[in-house]
């Protein structure tokens, strides 16, 4: 079974580096990509991963994200997680 995508907003530059830092220590793939236009962030990069989206808001710990969303072909899906936002 294909993993999902999910696209990660943040509040500020700061939060989506150490976001990325913490991701780079748990090994999970992601990308740093420019905000779709169609979403709104206070800041304009986000990150793009697949994979256990639980897992990875376990691991951003107190790093609050702006939105979490879902990808797929059709446009973002937002995702409501307990334990986010």
């Amino acid at each position: 079974m294909p993993e999902n995508k999910f696209l990660l907003l943040f509040n500020t530059i700061h939060d989506v580096l150490r976001a990325e830092k913490i991701l780079k220590e748990h090994t999970v793939q992601h990308e740093l990509v420019p905000v779709p236009r169609n979403l709104s962030s206070d800041c304009g990069m986000s990150i793009i991963l697949e994979g256990d989206i639980q897992t990875v808001i376990g691991y951003l710990g107190r790093i609050r994200t702006a939105g979490i969303y879902s990808f797929d072909p059709q446009g973002y899906i937002p995702v409501v997680i307990n334990g986010s936002n």
